[in-house]
Formats: C-alpha cells, structure tokens, sequence
C-alpha cells in the first residue's frame, strides 16, 4: 500500500470551530481531516485556515494522521487554502485531501504546487500526500487515471452527497440504501473506486452517513463497504468512531486465523517442515492463495493494535 497510516474511522473537523478542533485532539480516530470546504461558510474561509495552521502547529494529535480538506478547483479558494496550510504547517501535515477531483490534471495541479512548496520550504519533496475525493461522474469515469495520476496519492474517498446530486439521485438520505430499489445503488460506485485504489495499491475510503446519531443505522452502511474491502470511512459524530473502528478492523477470530495460517505455510514450506506447497490446518487446506489472503487479513490487525490470542504448534512437534 502507497503508506502505512491505517484510516478505519475518518474524523471531519470544520476549521471554523474551535471547540471541535481542540475537542478532536482526544478523540480515538486514525485520521482527522481538518474542513476548510463544505463544512466551512465562504465568509469564514481566511479565518478557519489560520485556526486549522494553529491547530496543526499546537495540538496534540497522538499520532493521529492529519489531513486537510482544502476547496475544489472550481472555486477562488483553493489557492490559498494549500498554500497557506503548506507554508504555516507544512512540517506538521500528513496529506491533502482535494475533493470534487474530475481528472488527473487537478491532481497534477496539486502535485506540483505541493512540490513547489516544499522546495521552498525546506520540507521533504513527495512527504506530503493526497487523497482524492471522488464525488461526481466525471471522477468516477476518470477514476483509473485519477489514481495513477501521482506517486503522492494515497487514498480514494467516495463523496456520496455531491455524487447523489450530480446523477440526480432520487433519495435524500445520504448513503443509505433506497427501498424503491431492489439492490444497493452505491454498489457499482463502491467497486469502481476500489477497484481503481487497489489497482494502484492505494486506501479506499467510504463517506459519511449523515444521520450522525443513528449509530446502528451507521453500523449497517459501513458493514456493506467493509464487506468490499474497503479500509474505513469518514466519521462526522464521535459516536461513529468507535463503530467504525470495529467494523473496519477483522473479528478476533479473523485476525487470529491469519496469522496462524501464515505461521503454518512458513513452516511448511521450508526445509524443517518438508517444503509442502498445500498442506493441511485443521480441516481447512492453505495454500498460497490462502497465505495472500491471511496476509491482508494479519495486517489489518496488526494495523488496528490487535494481540494475539493463539498460536501454531506444527502436529508433529
């Protein structure tokens, strides 16, 4: 995968509060996303990026990976939103988030202009990264080459609000599945965009459910993207996270059926285990395709801090 950050709960934070940005600090997310697009009104938009460069410079945020969302290429602010977050604290961000992205070339905006700053700056060149949000149907078509479009890329964010409203959706429950529709209307757009992230070794990352108090319903719409393979999704309410975290992480079982299935097929194909390339677990028979799949699985856990709870004995030993 293009970096090691995991990215299970997503916390949207306005830069134009305060309260949240320091609340934010103590929250148990992988990943903040500092807002300065939707969740920020125009008239706000020169003050939240000078509260989000204090809040990058200041806070406390364990560990967290810190992103900011600046506005779209469509409009007068994106400009200034980058080069201010960058030149104010560009030391303390992990990425850029770049929403409404349509094609490569807005990606190769970003890129470059990040490139520029950071050698002026001082800063590593390619140490910030971009996530790109796709969240109309030019981006989901240009997805493929939107993923490709620079080492920087690390994940690709499904913006399910915008997405509704530009292919005239009927529903106006964000996220949620429609009872007028005999499936899952976010299937196809869900696939597309991992597709294009694996692809290209990247995260994929779902959007938010707005219905921010209905924890169980939240549970029911991550379950179907972390089903995919996605790797988390956004959380607009601390009472998201501790969902997120755990539907995005494996089961106990899961993750200790992993390692134990990686642990064997070590042994088994070596010398001291008889150099077997299909051998036996339990009723259950591994091979390669099994350890790749006990790969990602093992990975996923060690991600989220998950410990062990049993380990591999060879039979014969």
């Amino acid at each position: 995968m293009a970096t090691s950050r995991a990215r299970r709960s997503c916390l949207a934070v306005p830069g134009s509060s305060l309260k949240m940005l320091e609340k934010a600090q103590g929250l148990a997310a992988d990943q903040v996303f500092l807002d300065l697009e939707d969740a920020v009104a125009p008239l706000a938009k020169a003050d939240a990026r000078k509260n989000i460069v204090a809040a990058l410079n200041e806070g406390d945020w364990g560990g967290k990976t810190r992103v900011v969302r600046v506005n779209d290429l469509t409009t007068p602010w994106t400009y200034r939103d980058v080069i201010e977050t960058v030149e104010g604290a560009g030391s303390n961000l992990d990425c850029i988030m770049l929403p409404k992205v349509q094609t490569p070339e807005h990606v190769a905006w970003l890129d470059l202009t990040l490139t520029q700053l950071e050698k002026s700056l001082g800063l590593r060149v390619g140490g910030i990264g971009i996530e790109a949000q796709i969240e109309n149907a030019r981006g989901l078509v240009n997805v493929d080459a939107i993923a490709a479009a620079s080492p920087r890329i690390e994940t690709i964010i499904f913006g399910p609000a915008d997405f509704m409203a530009s292919i005239n959706m009927r529903s106006m429950v964000v996220g949620a599945l429609n009872p007028d529709y005999p499936g899952d209307p976010y299937h196809y757009i869900l696939m597309r965009i991992l597709m294009a992230a694996r692809m290209h070794d990247l995260q994929a990352i779902d959007g938010p459910f707005l219905q921010v108090r209905d924890v169980d319903a939240f549970r029911e719409v991550a379950k179907r993207s972390a089903a995919l393979g996605f790797d988390g999704k956004w959380v607009l309410h601390p009472g998201q996270i501790d969902a997120a975290n755990e539907i995005y992480s494996p089961s106990q079982f899961d993750y200790d059926h992993a390692e134990l299935i990686l642990d064997a097929y070590e042994f088994y194909t070596s010398e001291a285990g008889g150099r077997l390339g299909a051998v036996m677990l339990g009723d259950e028979m591994i091979d390669e395709a099994s350890r790749k799949m006990a790969v990602v699985m093992a990975a996923k856990g060690r991600a989220a801090g998950m410990a062990r709870t049993s380990s591999f004995t060879p039979l014969d030993a």
